[in-house]
This record gives C-alpha cells, sequence and structure tokens, in this order.
C-alpha cells in the first residue's frame, strides 16, 4: 500500500498545533464539509494519521431548536478526541446560546465558527463568507461564542475565506478582530466568496494574515491535495497548520501521508485498486452504521464512488452500476468483479478532487456593501436568517 518517495525532503519548521489545551503532534485539520465529514468519516481519516477532525457545518438555531438531524451530526465516536464541532449563525444571541449548549450538555471539546461558506442560500442572508463585512457583527459573535466557550474550557476558533470578492476583503480586519476577541486559533481559505472553488488559492494572504495575526495560530487552507502541497504552503507562507478539505475525498489515507511528511519520513500511500476496494467498503459500513440504516448508508457512498477510484481502471457500466449500489452485499458483488490486482495508477489519481466550479457574482441581501456597519434593512434581515440547514 505505501511506497517510499525517491529522496526525503525535510519537513517545515512547524511545530505541533495547539488549540487551547489540545494538541496534535500532526498540524493538520480536516475541513468540516456537508454531507462528507460525518462521524463515519472522520474515523476513516482519523485511523489514518493524527489532526484535528472536525465534523460537518450545524447551524446554530437548529442545534437549540434540538432538530433531529442536528444532533446526529452533534455525534462522536467513543474514542474522539478532541470532539471539534464547526457552527454556524449570523446573530451573536443565536450562536452564543449554542454554544451555551455545548458546554453545558459536554457536547464538544473544541468550537469552530464558519465564516467561509459561499452558498448562495447562505450568504444572501449575510451569513459565511458575507458576514465578516459587517465588521461590528461578526466582532459580536466572536466575543459572545468566546465567554461561552470559555466558561467550559473550550477553545473557540474562526473559519473564513479572504472576502466577498477582490474588491471586498475582510480577512485581515476580521483575522485581528477574532484574536483580539479571544479566538484560539484563525484559518483562511486563500479564495474569496465569488471564487467558490476556482482559480487558484491565495497562499499569499495566508502569509499576509500570519504576519497580522500574531498571537494564535494561523492555519492555511486551500489547494493542498498532497503531502507536498501541505509543506509547500507551510513554507511558503509560515502557516502554523494545514487544514485539508477536497483533497481527502476518496482518499482517507492521504492524513497518512501529512503525517509522515510532517515527520520527515519519505513514505506516501500509493494503493493499489484492492486497497481502495476495501476502504470503500470500511466506508460504505461506517455509514451504515452511522445511520443506522443500511440503505441509506449505502445510497450516501454512492458520491464517493468517482473520487475513490479516480484515475483507476474502472469501467464505465461499473462505475453506473456502484452509483446505485444499494446494499453491502450488492457492493461486495460489485466489488468482486473489480481487477483487485490493478496497481496505483499514479499521476491520473492525484490533484484536484471535487468540483471547482466558476467564478460568480456572490448573492447578498440589498444594500449589504453600502455600510460594514449593522444598520437598517440589513439588521431586519440578520433577524430572519437563522437557517435550518448544514454545509460549508
Amino acid at each position: 500500500m505505501s511506497a517510499p518517495t525517491p529522496t526525503l525532503t525535510a519537513p517545515p519548521l512547524v511545530g505541533p498545533l495547539r488549540i487551547g489545551p489540545h494538541v496534535s503532534q500532526t498540524p493538520v485539520v480536516l475541513a468540516p464539509m456537508a454531507g462528507i465529514t460525518n462521524s463515519a468519516f472522520r474515523r476513516l481519516c482519523r485511523e489514518h494519521g493524527r489532526g484535528f477532525y472536525v465534523s460537518e457545518m450545524v447551524t446554530s438555531r437548529a442545534l437549540v431548536e434540538r432538530s433531529p438531524e442536528s444532533m446526529r451530526l452533534v455525534g462522536f465516536d467513543g474514542d474522539e478526541r478532541p470532539r471539534s464541532l464547526q457552527l454556524y449563525g449570523v446573530d451573536p444571541a443565536t450562536v452564543a446560546a449554542a454554544v451555551r449548549m455545548v458546554v453545558a450538555e459536554d457536547l464538544a471539546d473544541h468550537v469552530d465558527l464558519n465564516f467561509g461558506c459561499p452558498v448562495p442560500k447562505v450568504t444572501r442572508k449575510g451569513g459565511g463568507a458575507a458576514l465578516p463585512w459587517k465588521a461590528d457583527l461578526f466582532r459580536q459573535i466572536v466575543r459572545g461564542a468566546v465567554r461561552e466557550a470559555s466558561r467550559g474550557g473550550l477553545p473557540l476558533t474562526v473559519k473564513m475565506r479572504k472576502g466577498i470578492d477582490d474588491d471586498h476583503l475582510t480577512y485581515l480586519q476580521a483575522g485581528l478582530a477574532a484574536e483580539q476577541e479571544g479566538a484560539a486559533a484563525v484559518a483562511l481559505h486563500g479564495r474569496t466568496a465569488a471564487q467558490h472553488y476556482s482559480g487558484q488559492a491565495d497562499w499569499e494572504a495566508i502569509a499576509r494574515l500570519k504576519e497580522t495575526v500574531t498571537t494564535v495560530p494561523v492555519l492555511g487552507n486551500g489547494d493542498i491535495f498532497s503531502a507536498e502541497d501541505a509543506l509547500e504552503m507551510v513554507r511558503r507562507t509560515g502557516c502554523d497548520g494545514v487544514v485539508v478539505g477536497r483533497g481527502c475525498l476518496g482518499r482517507p489515507w492521504l492524513f497518512a501521508d501529512l503525517e509522515a511528511a510532517f515527520a520527515g519520513r519519505p513514505e506516501r500511500h500509493r494503493p493499489g485498486l484492492r486497497i481502495v476496494a476495501a476502504t470503500i467498503r470500511r466506508h460504505a459500513e461506517l455509514l451504515a452504521e452511522f445511520y443506522g440504516d443500511e440503505l441509506r448508508g449505502c445510497r450516501d457512498i454512492r458520491k464517493h464512488v468517482a473520487w475513490y477510484f479516480k484515475g483507476y481502471v474502472v469501467g464505465g457500466d461499473l462505475r453506473a452500476r456502484l452509483g446505485l449500489v444499494e446494499s453491502l452485499e450488492n457492493l461486495d458483488e460489485l466489488i468482486a468483479t473489480l481487477d483487485l490486482d490493478a496497481p496505483y495508477p499514479g499521476a491520473p489519481a492525484e490533484g484536484s478532487r471535487g468540483r471547482a466550479g466558476s467564478p460568480q457574482r456572490v448573492a447578498l441581501p440589498e444594500n449589504w456593501l453600502d455600510d460594514q456597519h449593522l444598520t437598517g434593512a440589513a439588521a431586519e434581515t440578520i433577524r430572519q436568517a437563522e437557517l435550518s440547514v448544514s454545509g460549508g
């Protein structure tokens, strides 16, 4: 499953990642991804390497109201430590109430706030990546969340994007505000909301944030598809750790590569088709356990099929049948038809994963960009914006 690279690249000068009282010897964070980073996928990743593994984003209002799906999403495995939970919200009182609930009911050990979601249903209500533009609102949310988290000794972190678009950048101002309000770390995805996942991540912005925020860890996110990408980001930006999202889709062994790379070891995972098939089978089984429903678990694994088999010789008809799998027995039957002795295909299995999309105009509340303070119609929009949605 593993093969050493020809030469050993010295690891960057970065130590263990500390977030509040929690320390990982490998400075890596799994980015929250809607419909992906449930406890089943987190377990699969944790089996490969150390780091902070963050849950899917949970809406503050939905958590406070105890929606069944939100309560499922805040479930963690018994051996999962620290338990890292990401919350989304736009109303300071509601976000604070959600964090208060997390502390009172011991739901997590670490809370992350999402200010990076670029999807229209979130930004058109002033949430996600749109929110830091309202500097006072951003500061109020972070301040209240830190206050409530500190009552239970939980570190509170912030994840954000560069801004709404290139003309409305907020990351330096927001990063400094988060630091001043007591955030334990700040993570930056080096894209604007307008970019979604298109183009290249701006690692220079991560370097500028690191120069600005000096007392807590700064984490870099964007375009990490290999261990070598992670090492290069740290070298170029000076960041204290990396956040990995799309790069691990269908490739949970990336976390083993990252652990080895940051420890200065040369081995990298280059799995043949037999290992890939065994991993997708285990993932499906874990999903069935997570949902308590084999059919639902198998329906969930369908979206992972293309990611797992990227670059491998798997016929279109078989890929289509795997995309319709409805039971573990059915999955086993289809896996048995694969050429399990097929080796790692090399470059075709590497590189970017997931949908990049294209730049687009960000959906925003009316007149949102007129003022960085929350007034008038914008204030009313926020009152209506606590949507029961999850996403990242």
